[in-house]
């Protein structure tokens, strides 16, 4: 029996066909894992690209469209986003990090000054529990949005991507969630500013 067109496959697939997944999979998991490799340059994140890749396939088979390409140049379009998505995520966390590093040991290394009395320390830990304690009273999707633009550096289209959500429901809540960490926070920012 001659094996099925892949075009057919995605066809199946719009159905709910997960056999057709997997045989998409089994012709085109190679090229798509070598590509993903020589993208991101490691194994196992070949692997996570890989899979989210086929899960967007998955999801998105009705997007389909024969005139532009073939399933194989389809496949190989998303899996070097998902490859790229991932190199540039890579970036921002490491960029997030550096800065949180820095801010970490700012003035820890240097000699003290006047302005670097012993009690700024203090003041800079009380002020550390100040915000974490904030942020954990906000609702949590609230919360996640900040977090995901401070500490993951990412923008809010961005967020909206990674969670799936509205881009208006996502500036809203970062718009809540910022009133609310500005009102739990008036006292610190009325003492930093004396």
């Amino acid at each position: 029996m001659a094996s099925e067109p892949d075009r057919a496959l995605v066809e199946r697939m719009m159905g709910g066909d997960e056999r057709a997944l997997a045989e998409v999979y089994d012709r085109h998991g190679g090229p798509a894992y070598s590509l993903a490799l020589a993208i991101v340059g490691e194994r196992a994140d070949a692997e996570e690209v890989v899979a989210d890749a086929f899960g967007q396939v998955w999801r998105t088979a009705a997007q389909f469209d024969p005139s532009r390409g073939s399933v194989a140049a389809w496949l190989a379009t998303i899996t070097r986003t998902r490859a790229l998505d991932l190199l540039r995520s890579r970036r921002r966390r490491a960029r997030a990090l550096e800065r949180a590093a820095r801010a970490d040991t700012d003035g820890l290394a240097a000699p003290l000054g006047a302005a670097d009395a012993p009690d700024r320390g203090v003041q800079r830990q009380d002020a550390r529990r100040l915000v974490t304690r904030s942020l954990a009273e906000l609702p949590e999707p609230q919360r996640r949005v900040i977090e995901l633009a401070y500490f993951g550096g990412l923008t809010q289209t961005e967020i909206a991507a990674e969670l799936q959500e509205p881009l208006g429901t996502v500036k809203t809540r970062m718009r809540a969630g910022m009133e609310k960490l500005r009102g739990s926070l008036a006292g610190l920012l009325a003492g930093g500013e004396a």
